[in-house]
C-alpha cells in the first residue's frame, strides 16, 4: 500500500477516537462546512496544518456534502531547506499544494515592536487575498484545542480580559470571506501521536526570528520563548493536579454566566452589572 494511503487510514482507524471524531464533531457542532463551499486549506508546513489537509481530503472523500478544496502554501521567506521539507511532505502525503511567494519576513525584520503580531496580520491578509483570487469563500487554519485554551488563559493572565479563539469568524477586511478552524476540538497530544505513529517530520517553526532566539539562548532550561509557551507549561503543571483542567478551561468559554459578570463587551458596547442591577431586585 502506498505510504499516503497508510497515513490516511491511520486517521480513520488508529486515531479515530482522538482525531477523526473530534474533527467531524467540530464540523457539525459549529457548522464549518456548507454545500458549495470552496475552501482554501492554509498550510504552514507544521504538523497541525498538514494533518488538517489530510482530514479535509478525507471528509471530502467520505462526507455527504459537495465542496471544493485548494491547498495553499505561502512562502514568507523560508530558508530553502524549510521550503523543500514542505514540498517533500506534500508529495509524500499526496497533498496537491499551491505555493505563492511573499516577502513578509524581510518586511518585518526591522520592526522593533510586536514583529510577530505584524507578521501574523500580514500573513493572514496575504492568505485571504490569494484564497479570494482562487474563488474561495473560506480559509481553513490548523489551530487546535490547545491553541484555544491557551488563548483563553493568555487573555486572562496577560490581557486582563476573557477572550477565546473562535471556531469560525467572518473577515472584517475581506467581505464574504470566512475563517474556519476544523481541528478546534482535536488535542495537540493526539496530533503529536499521529505524527510519531507515521514517522513524519514537519517544520517546528520556520520563523527566522524564533529560530535565531532559540540558537542564541541555546534552549536554556527555564527560558520561555513566548507567553504562549509559558501558558502551555502552566497548563501542563496544573494537569498534574487535575487531569481535567484543560477541558474545564475550554468549557468555561461555553458556560459564561453574564448574571455573574462585573462587566462585558457586546458588539463593541461596554456593559456593567450595575446597568440592570436595580431592575433585577425581587
Amino acid at each position: 500500500m502506498e505510504e499516503y494511503r497508510v497515513i490516511e487510514q491511520s486517521i480513520i482507524k488508529q486515531f479515530r477516537k482522538s482525531i477523526w471524531r473530534p474533527f467531524t464533531r467540530a464540523l457539525n457542532d459549529y457548522e464549518l462546512i456548507r454545500e458549495g463551499d470552496r475552501i482554501a486549506v492554509c498550510i504552514s508546513g507544521g504538523k497541525d496544518s498538514m494533518l488538517l489537509a489530510k482530514c479535509m481530503q478525507e471528509i471530502k472523500r467520505h462526507g455527504k456534502m459537495n465542496f471544493e478544496l485548494e491547498f495553499l502554501v505561502m512562502d514568507p521567506g523560508y530558508h530553502p531547506e524549510n521550503r523543500k521539507l514542505i514540498e517533500e511532505n506534500a508529495e509524500r502525503m499526496n497533498i496537491p499544494i499551491r505555493i505563492f511567494d511573499s516577502d513578509i519576513f524581510n518586511i518585518v525584520v526591522d520592526v522593533e515592536q510586536s514583529p510577530c503580531y505584524l507578521c501574523a496580520r500580514m500573513r493572514r491578509g496575504y492568505l485571504y487575498s490569494h484564497a479570494k483570487e482562487l474563488g474561495c469563500n473560506k480559509i481553513a487554519l490548523g489551530h487546535h484545542f490547545d491553541d484555544a485554551i491557551e488563548t483563553i488563559l493568555m487573555s486572562v493572565l496577560y490581557g486582563g480580559q476573557f477572550n477565546t479563539m473562535m471556531p469560525k469568524l467572518w473577515s472584517t477586511n475581506f467581505p464574504g470571506m470566512e475563517l474556519i478552524r476544523p481541528l478546534y476540538l482535536v488535542k495537540e497530544e493526539a496530533i503529536l501521536a499521529w505524527k510519531d505513529f507515521n514517522k513524519l517530520k514537519f517544520l517546528q517553526c520556520a520563523c527566522r526570528f524564533t529560530e535565531q532566539i532559540a540558537r542564541e539562548k541555546n534552549e536554556e532550561e527555564g527560558v520561555h520563548s513566548s507567553k504562549r509557551q509559558e501558558v502551555k507549561e502552566l497548563i501542563r503543571e496544573l494537569k498534574k493536579i487535575n487531569p481535567y483542567v484543560d477541558t474545564n478551561i475550554f468549557r468555561s468559554a461555553e458556560n459564561v454566566n453574564l448574571d455573574a459578570c462585573i462587566g462585558y463587551v457586546q458588539k463593541g458596547k461596554r456593559r456593567r452589572f450595575t446597568d440592570e442591577y436595580d431592575s433585577r431586585r425581587a
